[in-house]
This record gives structure tokens, sequence and C-alpha cells, in this order.
């Protein structure tokens, strides 16, 4: 029998991108996984990375945007995407 495999899209990236950043809650490998699987998402041409990257480091800081960008492709390039 074949193996099936299951593909799930994020969609309105920016938006939830943005909102997750702005919940108190939510930490740096929260913001991480939703990062990548906006940059995995068919929309990623379409989000406004300067916006959420701009919300990102009003949070948190410029070096904690760079964590959250290496982390993101960290687990793209272990292929643990999601």
């Amino acid at each position: 029998m074949a193996e099936e495999q299951l593909h799930v899209e994020l969609c309105d990236c920016e938006n939830i991108l943005l909102r997750e950043i702005a919940t108190p809650e939510l930490k740096r490998p929260d913001i991480a996984q939703t990062y990548l699987m906006a940059m995995l998402s068919s929309e990623s041409n379409d989000i406004n990375w300067r916006k959420v990257n701009e919300a990102i480091i009003a949070r948190w800081s410029r070096s904690a945007l760079e964590w959250i960008k290496k982390e993101a492709w960290r687990k793209r390039l272990s292929g643990r995407s999601c």
C-alpha cells in the first residue's frame, strides 16, 4: 500500500504572526515555528516581512529577530518543518 502524505499550510500568515508576536504567553520558539510555517506557505511572497520583523524587534530585540530566523531555518534544514 502506498504511503500517504499530509500537507498542512498556514493561511493568513502575516496576521497570525503579528497576533502571535503580540501575545505575551508566546515565546521566541513559538514564533520561530510560525515564522517557518509562513516561510513555507504559498502566501510567503505576499507577507510584509518588514512589518513582521519590526514587530519582533519591537517586542524583543534585533538579536531576537536573528535568533528566530536562524531557528526557523535550522528546523527547515533539519527536516523538522512543523
